[in-house]
């Protein structure tokens, strides 16, 4: 008997299959357990679709410098707070409950060497669906995804010592109030003496303002102020513990509040009007954090990024004051900036520039 193929019956046919599959889902009985796992099949069916979109979209939407190494120290200590607990780390083994998913979560030291940069840095910043990887929380950091990812691609040869120097600060003391692990947490990437271990991408605390580092950690908390690394580091702080961090690190030697900024360069835009002098509102007994003293790397990084990207439509970009003024800033003329109202007032204030091992 043979069977004429009609489009009436090929939507019907279609029709009750999808009624069928619905019926199956209604019922309750679709195995959606993490302990049951995939079928070889699925897990290989997911896998090739998840490698193909990753290699797909990584080469529109990664930089063409997706790997940053001059923030290690950040990117390891928020590896150690968010991402340890599932993928383990060099001398660490991952939460037996978080490997209780389905999928598990990868040991980086094996699998990171099986991505290209461009795609560690998409994985990072867009997460996978379907899986426990998240995206990064904020979207306007690309910098912190970069060291990430250069932190990740070292991992297959990262040895536990190197980890441990990656992410703890030797020499720290009991803080009144405050527990020994959230400290550590701190001191790990600012350092003891709050001075950011020499870090380029990480700010000197030591003699801040005290009310300034408090209002930040604040800002931090309630999500104003952009940043996945201090944004998990401070989730968990009472606004007690965040006022005994804010003290401790403020007394310490540091910046330097009397230091003027004599040797600031007259800034103009692009159009040849006068930029609004730093001193407005950084010089002693104004509003603004204290700079002077402040690693110039960072000041340069943090301008750079209240710039954005040139692509960027005004009304998209930051309405804050100081991204408002940072976009006014010649490119050209951000480093020298920088240069100056930070190392070049107190070149003592930053410490010994300590290399991350290689």
């Amino acid at each position: 008997m043979t069977i004429r193929i009609t489009w009436l019956r090929a939507i019907v046919t279609l029709i009750g299959v999808g009624t069928l599959a619905m019926l199956f889902a209604w019922s309750g009985a679709v195995q959606i357990s993490a302990s049951s796992g995939h079928w070889r099949i699925t897990d290989w069916f997911l896998h090739w679709v998840m490698r193909n979109s990753v290699r797909t979209y990584s080469a529109f939407q990664a930089p063409d410098d997706p790997l940053a190494d001059t923030g290690l120290v950040s990117a390891a200590g928020h590896f150690r707070q968010a991402c340890q607990v599932c993928h383990g780390a060099p001398g660490v083994r991952p939460s037996p409950v978080m490997q209780g998913a389905t999928p598990p979560a990868p040991d980086l030291a094996q699998t990171a060497g099986e991505w290209r940069d461009r795609e560690l840095f998409w994985i990072i910043r867009h997460g996978v669906k379907f899986t426990g990887m998240p995206a990064w929380p904020v979207s306007d950091r690309p910098d912190e995804v970069k060291h990430m990812a250069a932190f990740v691609r070292r991992l297959p040869g990262m040895t536990p010592r190197q980890y441990r120097a990656l992410t703890q600060a030797a020499g720290e003391r009991p803080l009144s109030g405050v527990a020994p692990g959230t400290l550590a947490g701190c001191t790990g990437c600012h350092g003891v003496d709050g001075k950011g271990r020499g870090q380029p991408d990480i700010p000197i605390l030591g003699g801040q303002d005290p009310a300034y580092l408090l209002a930040s950690l604040r800002r931090y908390a309630s999500g104003e102020r952009s940043s996945a690394v201090m944004q998990t580091a401070v989730s968990s702080l009472s606004d007690a513990e965040m006022q005994r961090l804010a003290n401790h690190f403020s007394a310490l030697p540091g910046l330097k509040p009397t230091i003027l900024f004599s040797d600031l360069p007259m800034l103009k835009d692009q159009a040849g009007i006068p930029v609004p002098a730093c001193v407005n509102c950084h010089a002693p007994g104004k509003a603004g954090p204290i700079l002077a003293g402040q690693r110039s790397s960072y000041v340069a990084a943090r301008l750079k990024g209240w710039q954005q990207e040139k692509a960027v439509v005004d009304a998209r970009q930051s309405p804050e004051t100081m991204a408002m003024i940072a976009r006014r800033i010649p490119p050209s003329d951000v480093d020298s900036l920088a240069a100056a109202i930070g190392e070049s007032s107190n070149k003592t204030a930053n410490g010994p520039h300590h290399d991350p091992p290689r």
